[in-house]
């Protein structure tokens, strides 16, 4: 169960018209910041990004927050010693201010769910078990062959869990996360609160698990960016790679601007 401390700000903000200029920005982090890597532990983060994001709050004022399927735990040591506002485990955690404002509970049938990945992926060379403690997600990046099989005891483990929990399904990887957690919502939730509030909201991502995030701020009246061409997205806006925006943020840093159409201007779809 995900339960969120209502933002002090929350009512009377619903509707109103986003500032077209001052833009509040959410990132995921695998495959948008970093290259997607064989195993989830063997991300790179180019050091010049960190510093670069946290220009890039101060900039504006404050509305700059991580989005991604990883714990906030995680981030926090990849970003070290910047600490950002952020939404993990696809939003089942959301801390905001330096505050822990939401933090879902594993239900007890996780636990053996673990246990029947593990074993799985023990069984199966290149099978990659990630236990998140609220969340699961079972890899076969090094094992593409296997994709049916994992995809079918995902399922299968997901429909026995009930509706607690869901599927994430994303790029070489599903995920058993809490029912209540999505990036959409947790941007939502985020854009409610005093730093973000009346901004036009951009979301840059690059999965099937950012889908809900790109069309949560295209209801916004915002902007959606996907990095990569190799799918159909609701995204708005394409780029080509996590470098290709790493190029954008570093150089907003360096001249301390960034809209909408810093990326609107690189578009490469």
């Amino acid at each position: 169960m995900t339960t969120l401390i209502e933002p002090e700000s929350a009512y009377g903000l619903r509707n109103i018209v986003p500032d077209q200029e001052q833009i509040a920005l959410f990132l995921d982090f695998d495959g948008t910041l970093v290259e997607i890597a064989p195993s989830p532990e063997d991300v790179k983060l180019d050091r010049r990004v960190a510093p670069a994001l946290e220009a890039l709050r101060n900039r504006l004022g404050g509305a700059l927050a991580l989005v991604s399927g990883r714990p906030i735990a995680f981030l926090d040591t990849m970003l070290a010693p910047h600490v950002f506002d952020i939404a993990g485990l696809h939003g089942a955690q959301i801390r905001v201010g330096g505050e822990l404002r939401a933090q879902s509970e594993a239900p007890g049938s996780l636990h053996e769910a673990v246990r029947d990945l593990v074993r799985f992926a023990n069984s199966h060379v290149g099978i990659i078990v990630e236990d998140k403690r609220v969340s699961v997600a079972l890899h076969w990046r090094l094992a593409p062959s296997l994709q049916d099989e994992a995809l079918a005891l995902m399922r299968r483990t997901a429909a026995a869990m009930g509706p607690g929990m869901r599927l994430q399904e994303g790029k070489s990887v599903a995920e058993l996360v809490p029912a209540g957690a999505s990036k959409g919502s947790a941007i939502g939730w985020l854009m409610e609160t005093p730093a973000y509030a009346g901004r036009r909201p951009v979301f840059i991502g690059d999965d099937i698990t950012d889908e809900d995030g790109f069309k949560a701020v295209n209801a916004m009246g915002g902007l959606s960016v996907r990095i990569g061409r190799d799918r159909e997205s609701h995204a708005a806006l394409r780029l080509a790679s996590p470098t290709a925006l790493r190029h954008i943020l570093l150089e907003a840093a360096e001249t301390g601007r960034l809209s909408a159409d810093s990326f609107a201007a690189t578009n490469q779809d």
